[in-house]
């Protein structure tokens, strides 16, 4: 049987491949109030925001668990195995079923269920229910998005390279469009709320994707977009928050609420958001529009200035934190107020 050891074996691949897919979420403290402690290691664009340090208690940590979402650590093992091992079987089913079972062999020739040459019909299947398999594919389909996301977080903002240029230009041109371009370096960037003539010193606190998350609000809610940068709505402050830096903290406070930073989405609002992502692969840049409008609803309902600007981002985290946890949300567009941004 010497021969045996000179065939290719179909499931190899997969049994390393299955290796890539495995993750174990940690849990964090669910007894009573704590604390965060953000590790920023790796994240090194991520800094502390421009506006100063958003520290925030977590809220009770009731409500759903981790294992409400993966119906614990055990079982979710337990799938991810029974599918590779599944699937492992069928094409070891299937290879032997061709040596065996082909239409040039004896057995072949008498049964009427053998595979034909050349033909790539499966013989056998996985035993694994449809439900488990849709229960696999997506635990698959939110690690990858999750740590599609995370990359996009390491990523600091770099005035040097042409695509963090370009991104910065199609942002002018979305918040005054007609209006001339002006130069990276200029004083007409403070209309839109940097903090100098040179926004790509104001990234610090959030990184590019601080920058993306500005273009997409500009690019699919515009009216909103517009009223917040003009701030077109309600009796404003004579010392109002600098659009530009406020998107910038938003991002930050975002990434700190749902524990991005740490790996660990132990929070009520980190579970919460990874069930959103497997729904909507833009789910963070969706949250994002939605913090934003609350934010300046807060700002307004405060009758807020300038120097109150941290203690309306803390209100609008908790305010966030609440719709998070409603037990119909399903995605971003469930949360009330979403309907801020379309209304």
């Amino acid at each position: 049987m010497t021969w045996l050891a000179s065939i290719p074996f179909p499931g190899l691949n997969l049994i390393m491949s299955a290796k890539t897919l495995r993750r174990r979420l940690h849990h964090g403290d669910v007894d009573g109030r704590r604390e965060e402690n953000f590790d920023t290691s790796g994240y090194d664009s991520l800094n502390e925001p421009l506006l100063g340090s958003h520290e925030h208690d977590d809220m009770p940590a009731g409500g759903r668990t981790l294992d409400d979402i993966w119906n614990s650590e055990g079982r979710r093992e337990h799938l991810h195995w029974t599918f590779i091992l599944s699937q492992l079987i069928a094409e070891w089913a299937q290879w032997l079923a061709n040596i065996v079972l082909g239409s040039g062999s004896l057995i072949g020739r008498f049964l009427p269920f053998a595979a034909q040459s050349g033909s790539n019909r499966n013989l056998l299947h996985p035993y694994l229910s449809p439900l488990q398999i849709s229960y696999a594919q997506m635990v698959c389909f939110k690690e990858e998005r999750l740590g599609n996301l995370r990359r996009r977080l390491g990523v600091p903002f770099d005035g040097s390279q042409v695509e963090h240029q370009d991104a910065l230009k199609l942002l002018w041109r979305l918040a005054y469009p007609g209006r001339e371009l002006p130069e990276l370096k200029s004083e007409l960037w403070k209309e839109m709320g940097w903090q100098g003539s040179d926004p790509s010193t104001d990234f610090r606190g959030g990184g590019f994707i601080s920058l993306e998350n500005l273009i997409f609000f500009a690019k699919k809610f515009p009216d909103s977009f517009q009223r917040l940068l003009h701030k077109k709505d309600g009796n404003r402050a004579e010392w109002e928050y600098p659009f530009a830096i406020a998107g910038i903290n938003i991002s930050f406070m975002l990434i700190q609420m749902l524990g991005l930073q740490t790996g660990k989405l132990s929070t009520p609002a980190g579970i919460k958001f990874v069930e959103l992502l497997a729904g909507d692969e833009m789910a963070f840049d969706n949250l994002y529009c939605v913090a934003f409008q609350m934010m300046d609803a807060q700002w307004l309902a405060k009758r807020a200035s300038y120097m109150e600007f941290n203690e309306v981002l803390k209100s609008t985290r908790t305010q966030l934190e609440r719709e998070l946890a409603l037990e119909d949300v399903r995605s971003v567009k469930d949360l009330p107020a979403y309907n801020m941004l379309t209304g």
